[in-house]
């Protein structure tokens, strides 16, 4: 077996189609169906069951593509440390981030890496620093953004702490909190809240300090976004907390100070293993490349 017939059956394995494999890369449909059938005929197993109206993997499939995914990886990484030997960083690098970080302007991060290493391909993904965790842990992202609680710690990790500060009350502009210079978590208790899932670390923040003061509060919308939580609070269903750094950049809300409010704690997490040129560049670009990761 080759790359290229790997490069194929993961093609048809995330598209569920032979056709838009095909078209991903840029080949046609009959020779990319033909170097499958010469791989299954290799393997002596099919990988794909295929009907008129669906593609979908079989059992042997589903075991070949880790491997098939890891070997095409190899590959890639000696090309690019082939590269870096030579001078020039080549690749792809994979960041993840919270949706509300702020400790880095990330849009112009990427764009001066970009401008610096023309020859990496880079891709961006958001989600729960739990998720992101996970996928840092498990190679699928080189590096990653979190927003979590002080003392949180990401295990099986290198990380580095970036900033930590506030969070604000974030309400409508014509709350009744709206112009006050300064609010305490007892001032919010009665508040309806618009927040994130419970039990992420998202959610974590407000909810050890409303416990820490011996508080309690109502949670009655989660979401998963920052922007529908602007929109809710905008319409006055209810009231967010969120970093102060972040809310500052939003539109059409009022920001209140909360004395003894949530800390977030921003943190850059990296792979424990050896990271590809192409990562090793971005940590040295942050500032953080060339020294020990925190203990």
């Amino acid at each position: 077996m080759d790359l290229q017939q790997m490069r194929y059956v993961l093609a048809v394995a995330e598209t569920a189609s032979f056709t838009r494999a095909a078209e991903r890369c840029h080949v046609v449909q009959s020779a990319l169906s033909h170097q499958v059938a010469r791989l299954e005929k290799e393997l002596g197993a099919r990988l794909f069951e295929r009907t008129s109206r669906r593609v979908r993997l079989t059992t042997a499939g589903e075991a070949f593509l880790p491997a098939a995914r890891q070997s095409l990886e190899a590959a890639e990484r000696a090309r690019a440390e082939v590269a870096a030997a030579t001078g020039e960083i080549r690749g792809k690098l994979v960041v993840g981030s919270i949706p509300t970080v702020a400790a880095v302007d990330l849009p112009a991060v990427l764009r001066d890496y970009r401008l610096r290493y023309p020859q990496v391909r880079i891709s961006l993904r958001t989600g729960s620093s739990e998720r992101l965790i996970e996928q840092v842990r498990d190679g699928g992202l080189d590096a990653a953004f979190l927003g979590v609680p002080p003392g949180f710690r990401a295990q099986g990790v290198h990380d580095h702490q970036l900033a930590h500060g506030r969070h604000v009350a974030v309400v409508a502009p014509g709350h009744p909190l709206a112009d006050r210079a300064e609010v305490d978590l007892s001032d919010l208790a009665d508040e309806v809240f618009v927040d994130f899932a419970d039990g992420s670390a998202a959610r974590a923040q407000s909810d050890e300090a409303f416990a820490a003061a011996g508080l309690r509060r109502e949670v009655a919308f989660e979401v998963s976004g920052v922007e529908l939580m602007a929109r809710m609070v905008r319409t006055g269903l209810g009231i967010a907390l969120l970093p102060g750094a972040f809310a500052d950049g939003l539109h059409e809300v009022r920001t209140v100070p909360v004395a003894g409010g949530p800390v977030r704690v921003e943190r850059l997490i990296w792979s424990r293993f050896t990271p590809s040129p192409a990562a090793s560049a971005f940590l040295a670009l942050l500032g953080v490349g060339t020294r020990e990761p925190d203990a």
